[in-house]
C-alpha cells in the first residue's frame, strides 16, 4: 500500500527545533511535504527559515504575500504546489479565519484532498465579512481540526464545528536537546523571562516584584517587541538596571543554553479581552531541562504547567515576588518541581508523542 500523501502549510514550521515533529511524522511512514514562507514577520521582527531537522520529508518554500499580516497573509504558487504533490490530506496549519486557511481549503477540495486546521484560540471572537463568511465556510466543509487545548476546542463547538475536534498541541519538545543541565558555578539566583516582550506578557509586573524581592538575584530575559524600551526605562526607575541581561535574539536551537542560565522561569501573562495565554511553549522547554517554572493562572498556563512549577493569581505582584523567594530560599523544592517539570514532559509534550497523535489523526481520516 502507498504511503499516505499529507501536504502541511505553517509558517510556524520556519523555526528550526519545530521540525522536530516533521521528522517523527515522516518515520511513522507519512510522505509529508511541509511548504512555509522564507521567513515571518511579527512584533519582534522578521524570523527568517531555520532549517535544522529536515530529514526524511521535504521542507519547501513558497513566497508569501502581505507577510506579518496574520489575516490577510497568503502564498503565491499554492496552488500549483497542490496539484502537483496530490494529496490525501492537507493539514492547515493556521486559524480557520485567515485567508491563508481558505486558499490551503480551496486548492485541497480542488484535488479531491481531505482537510483538518490547527487552532490556538482560546476565546470565542466574532468576526465582520469577509472573515465570518470564510471561518463558517472552512467549518461546514473540513473533516477534523486539531486544538492546542480544550478551551481552543470548546471556542470551535461553539461555533458550531461539527467535525471531529482533536486536543493535540501544536508542537513538542525534543527532550535531548532540552535537558537537565550540567551544575554550573556558584551564580546569584537567576530569573528568566523568554519570549515577546508585549503588555500581555506581564513582564513589567515582573520587574515590580523583583524590585520588592530582597537579597541577590539577577534577571536574564530573552526576546524583543514592542515593550522593550519601556521595560528598559522601568528598570531604570526601579533600579534594577545592573541586574538585568537582555539577550534580544537567540536561534531556537540554541536555547537549551539560555535555560541553562537560569534557576527559575517566569511566565506572569496577563488576560485581555482579546487575548489569554493559549499554552506557552517556553513552560515545557524550561521545565524539560528541570528548570522550575513561575506562572500566573492565566488560560492554559496551569494545565501546562501541572506539578512543574508555582501557579499565583494574574496581576497579584506581591504573590508572585512570594512565589520567586521561595524558590531561591528553597533549593530542594527547586530541584522537586524541577524534576517533576520534566518527567512530565517526558509523559505528555514530546515531540514523538505529538506527531504519533496526529498521524493518528490522519489514519482515522482515512480509515486506516
Amino acid at each position: 500500500m502507498p504511503p499516505m500523501r499529507v501536504l502541511m502549510l505553517s509558517k510556524a514550521c520556519i523555526v528550526g527545533i519545530y521540525q522536530r515533529k516533521l521528522e517523527e511524522i515522516a518515520r511513522l511512514g507519512v510522505e509529508l511535504l511541509t511548504l512555509v514562507p522564507p521567513s515571518w514577520k511579527d512584533e519582534r521582527g522578521e524570523t527568517p527559515l531555520e532549517r535544522a531537522y529536515t530529514q526524511g520529508y521535504r521542507l519547501e518554500t513558497l513566497p508569501i504575500r502581505l507577510n506579518g499580516n496574520f489575516h490577510l497573509h497568503s502564498y503565491a504558487g499554492l496552488g500549483a504546489a497542490v496539484h502537483r504533490f496530490r494529496p490525501h490530506i492537507v493539514h492547515i496549519d493556521e486559524e480557520p479565519y485567515n485567508l491563508s486557511a481558505w486558499q490551503a481549503y480551496y486548492h485541497a477540495r480542488r484535488v479531491g484532498a481531505r482537510t483538518l486546521f490547527f487552532s490556538w484560540q482560546n476565546i470565542t471572537r466574532r468576526y465582520p465579512p469577509p472573515f465570518a463568511w470564510g471561518e463558517r465556510w472552512l467549518l461546514n466543509g473540513v473533516d477534523a481540526a486539531l486544538a492546542g487545548t480544550e478551551s481552543a476546542a470548546a471556542v470551535w463547538r461553539e461555533k458550531g464545528c461539527r467535525c471531529p475536534i482533536h486536543i493535540i498541541p501544536q508542537f513538542g519538545v525534543d527532550p535531548d536537546l532540552f535537558q537537565p543541565a550540567a551544575p554550573c558555578p556558584p551564580r546569584p539566583f537567576t530569573v528568566g523571562y523568554i519570549g515577546r516582550l508585549v503588555e500581555e506578557k506581564g513582564v513589567h509586573l515582573l520587574l515590580t516584584a523583583l524590585a520588592a524581592l530582597e537579597g541577590e538575584w539577577q534577571l536574564r530575559v530573552v526576546g524583543s517587541g514592542p515593550q522593550r524600551q519601556p521595560l528598559t526605562e522601568q528598570a531604570a526607575a526601579l533600579g534594577l538596571a545592573e541586574r538585568i541581561t537582555w539577550v534580544e535574539w537567540a536561534a531556537s536551537a540554541e536555547m537549551p543554553a539560555q535555560y541553562a542560565a537560569l534557576d527559575v522561569l517566569a511566565l506572569p501573562s496577563l488576560t485581555r479581552p482579546n487575548w489569554k495565554e493559549q499554552f506557552g511553549r517556553v513552560l515545557t522547554e524550561a521545565m524539560a531541562c528541570a528548570v522550575p517554572v513561575v506562572g500566573s493562572d492565566s488560560g492554559a498556563i496551569p494545565d501546562v504547567t501541572g506539578n512543574g512549577g508555582l501557579i499565583v493569581p494574574e496581576g497579584n505582584v506581591s504573590a508572585l515576588t512570594d512565589a520567586l523567594r521561595r524558590l531561591r530560599d528553597d533549593a530542594a523544592l527547586r530541584t522537586r518541581l524541577g524534576g517533576a517539570g520534566r518527567a512530565r514532559v517526558l509523559a505528555q509534550f514530546t515531540h514523538a508523542q505529538v506527531a504519533a497523535a496526529t498521524v493518528g489523526v490522519y489514519r482515522d481520516m482515512m480509515g486506516t
